[in-house]
């Protein structure tokens, strides 16, 4: 890709950008939420339309003029969102739109055939006449990585491909990338996660606003010069955070007595002060998601009491623990956070307009007028509320859940894998802002399957195992190995 410019209103996406991709090679394509990576990505798979440039592959050039087009000419992509048909069995959504043939009819026992082999390259052993909604967010991403590869392409592009994995599984994904390199395909990487870009890439390409900054050999770099490219700040002073301070006579904000769903969770106990974060830690399935969606009451709480400020409530479904002053930004931004034909305002009135109740209108105005608050507030990278929120980066749109929710002014703020998916800047950001509440007054929990920023944020971390608490601990002097170990069952370090 040689001198790719694209132009969208009010911003100038690409500016010259250069990428060269090797037969056989890993290359990363790194950069903050908006520095151009996904549009550089639209442009190559025929999504967005160059306004200056030349794509060449194999020696000749092309315009891909849509996804169908450039998976044709050999580019083959696995987008961060899951772009799958749940309705569908997971063998349809692998041979979707090139199933095989017999006499006229669609082979069903080829394409069963073929999907199971293609798993089991995986390791995933499930029934692939089962419709996809049945399995796990996990599953559904295997199973759109295994389409992907099973085209007979050149190039394959894995837009942020673990983020919805566990360790094991992203190493059977990492085992079936290098299989593929052996077998001369390019790979571009696109990922959040530093180590992962270490431990897999050959080359690295970092971008910023629009701008490439350069091109390295992955042996050759340090991640902390790779920070420092990406963001133009150095990472001590990205990460200088300090934990909130909770006040010795801070009153208990939030107490679960034995609370749980059979099937869910069960027997969970702890209680919250006022103005502290507490952290909620474990693999994933380990019950974390599943206690504070009881919390907020998506799940419907069968066991035990849950009292705010000292008075025992009920909580049978989100518009009570809305009023109860109590804010849930969930783990699928996608799926359950934006809703991605509506503005940037509308998103952020959102929640506050379904507190006041539709008989009491939020005027244009005062959604003006708060949706311009929390865009300078949050730094939220937008030319005006008007965008709409389906055309920001991951991270912006993560800011934006977060502005709603804000604008409710909650007692109690519930943040699952707020920083999932987002580059080290915006996470960074979103980590000062929680801290900062904190020290305003706000609890929040704080749920994350990156165990150092559970610790280096949280006064206190609740372990889940198992679809129980397994034990707290203190944030302070905490360590990755506590956490583990209290997660294989050893009690040691444990403080209640």
């Amino acid at each position: 890709m040689q001198g790719i410019e694209i132009q969208f209103p009010g911003v100038k996406a690409l500016d010259g950008v250069d990428f060269t991709l090797r037969r056989g090679e890993v290359h990363a394509l790194l950069g903050e939420n908006g520095a151009g990576k996904s549009t550089l990505i639209k442009c190559l798979t025929g999504v967005n339309k160059m306004d200056a440039g030349k794509i060449v592959l194999e020696g000749k050039e092309i315009r891909p003029t849509d996804p169908k087009n450039a998976m044709d000419l050999g580019i083959s992509t696995v987008f961060q969102e899951i772009n799958l048909c749940d309705n569908l069995s997971v063998a349809e959504n692998i041979f979707i739109g090139r199933q095989p043939m017999r006499r006229g009819q669609i082979n069903w026992k080829e394409i069963n055939r073929r999907s199971q082999e293609l798993l089991e390259r995986f390791h995933i052993h499930i029934d692939v006449t089962r419709p996809l909604a049945q399995y796990s967010t996990a599953i559904q991403q295997m199973v759109s990585i295994a389409r992907a590869v099973d085209v007979d392409a050149k190039v394959l592009i894995l837009d942020e491909p673990t983020s919805s994995l566990d360790n094991e599984e992203v190493q059977r994904l990492f085992a079936v990338m290098r299989d593929l390199k052996k077998q001369g395909m390019g790979i571009i990487f696109i990922t959040h996660f530093l180590d992962q870009v270490f431990e897999m890439s050959d080359r690295l390409t970092v971008l910023r606003n629009g701008h490439l900054v350069g091109v390295y050999n992955a042996s050759e770099i340090t991640k902390l010069e790779l920070v420092s490219s990406m963001i133009g700040k150095d990472l001590d002073e990205i990460f200088d955070l300090k934990r909130a301070s909770i006040k010795k006579d801070a009153p208990v904000a939030l107490e679960a007595d034995h609370i749980g769903a059979p099937g869910k969770v069960e027997d969970i106990s702890f209680t919250q002060q006022k103005g502290e974060l507490l952290g909620f830690a474990g693999l994933l399935g380990s019950g974390r998601t599943e206690t504070a969606e009881m919390i907020f009451g998506v799940t419907r709480m069968q066991d035990g009491t849950l009292k705010i400020d000292g008075h025992t409530v009920k909580i049978n479904e989100p518009m009570d623990a809305i009023h109860h002053k109590i804010a849930f930004c969930p783990e699928d931004r996608k799926r359950d956070g934006i809703i991605g034909d509506l503005t940037i305002r509308e998103n952020i009135a959102l929640a506050l307009q379904a507190r006041r109740g539709m008989l009491r209108p939020m005027s244009r105005k005062e959604q003006d007028d708060l949706s311009n608050k929390y865009i300078k507030m949050l730094s939220i990278a937008t030319p005006d509320a008007e965008k709409k929120i389906r055309e920001l980066s991951g991270g912006n749109q993560q800011k934006v859940i977060l502005a709603r929710w804000m604008a409710t002014e909650p007692n109690l703020l519930i943040l699952d894998e707020p920083t999932r998916g987002i580059d080290v800047g915006a996470k960074a950001e979103i980590q000062r802002l929680m801290l900062q509440m904190c020290e305003d007054g706000m609890s929040i929990i704080f749920i994350s399957s990156e165990l150092d920023e559970i610790i280096r944020c949280s006064n206190r971390i609740i372990v889940m195992c198992d679809g129980k608490k397994a034990g707290e601990l203190n944030g302070e002097g905490c360590t990755q190995a506590d956490i583990m170990r209290m997660i294989a069952g050893e009690k040691d370090g444990e403080t209640a």
